[in-house]
């Protein structure tokens, strides 16, 4: 019987402007990691089922970086981009990420990958925005419905074996 909590958990800090999504994964920090690092997988389940991923660059390792189109009925809907600053496989990534549209809405983001028993992933992710303001317009974008939803789908690819 699995114990992954299928909902991801997004905590807003009241007093500084930081969220905070924790989800479990049936698959070990290795697996769950190589999900984020690879473009192919990327490309597979991040974002919301209506939404399509066009990777231009995804290079997830220290120093590099990424840039991808959202397309919803064939339009482009939204651009994002970012830095991998730091990138220990199984472990930890550190980057920056950015929305074209809310430039000034960038985020330093610090993600965990922590090991569980029964080979099982918890990930950590908290993202530090530039003000109170920043945080409460990211709360507001409809952001867990693309986490939420794309975390299903990374469920889907971890259950069959893809990853």
């Amino acid at each position: 019987m699995s114990t992954t909590t299928r909902e991801a958990q997004i905590e807003a800090d009241p007093t500084i402007p930081v969220i905070t999504i924790t989800r479990e994964f049936d698959a070990p920090p290795e697996r769950v990691y190589r999900a984020w690092a690879e473009p192919e997988l990327v490309k597979r389940w991040m974002g919301p089922r209506s939404v399509e991923m066009d990777i231009a660059t995804w290079d997830c390792q220290t120093g590099g970086s990424y840039r991808y189109n959202a397309i919803q009925n064939g339009e482009v809907v939204a651009h994002f981009f970012g830095c991998f600053h730091d990138a220990i496989p199984g472990e930890k990534l550190v980057q920056t990420f950015g929305f074209e549209e809310m430039r000034d809405a960038v985020a330093l983001e610090i993600m965990t990958f922590e090991p569980l028993e029964g080979g099982r992933t918890r990930i950590v992710s908290k993202s530090i925005v530039e003000s109170m303001e920043a945080q409460q317009g990211m709360l507001a974008s409809g952001m867990e419905v693309g986490i939420n939803e794309g975390y299903e789908k990374l469920d889907e690819l971890l259950a069959e074996g893809a990853v």
